[in-house]
């Protein structure tokens, strides 16, 4: 299946609502306020995946969609990486965090976090596939009371990206 990437505009707001409340279990998905703030924060990116073929929302077309943020001292966060079920196993999630890891660099980052419930086993091997180490464990992280793996990567800088 081949995913277009772009960048979050407000329209998409709703059906990104949405599709994390498919994603995550309550308690762990994000209420309107929370993923509302989380987008506008200063430092903050949405790269989007849609495409026509895509099981989407309401006819979308958007099969997924990662919130990340870079703050001033060289770290980068991502904040929530939802892919739609019926677009799942389709290298979509690696192509969302590749690009959200790409746009990081660019912001200077240095290092990337992210955190992931710790009964979580199907993300937290998504990560360290892709070279995330478990740094801590956040106890009662989420609203529902579940403790929280915090994961880290090492970016390698843009000079080293381009040898």
């Amino acid at each position: 299946m081949e995913f277009r990437l772009r960048d979050y505009q407000d329209r998409d707001f709703e059906v990104l609502w949405a599709i994390d409340q498919q994603c995550f279990a309550p308690g762990i998905a994000y209420s309107r306020r929370e993923l509302s703030i989380y987008i506008r924060r200063r430092g903050a990116f949405t790269i989007i995946a849609e495409s026509e073929a895509a099981a989407g929302v309401k006819g979308s077309g958007v099969a997924g969609f990662i919130v990340a943020e870079a703050n001033r001292r060289g770290v980068g966060h991502i904040i929530s990486i939802d892919v739609l079920p019926t677009n799942r196993r389709f290298g979509l999630g690696s192509t969302l965090l590749a690009s959200a890891e790409a746009r990081l660099k660019t912001a200077n980052c240095h290092t990337v976090v992210l955190e992931t419930a710790v009964d979580n086993t199907g993300a937290l091997s998504f990560y360290k596939r892709r070279g995330y180490d478990i740094l801590k464990t956040s106890p009662r992280y989420y609203s529902n009371g579940i403790d929280a793996f915090v994961l880290g990567k090492r970016l390698a800088s843009l000079q080293h990206s381009a040898d």
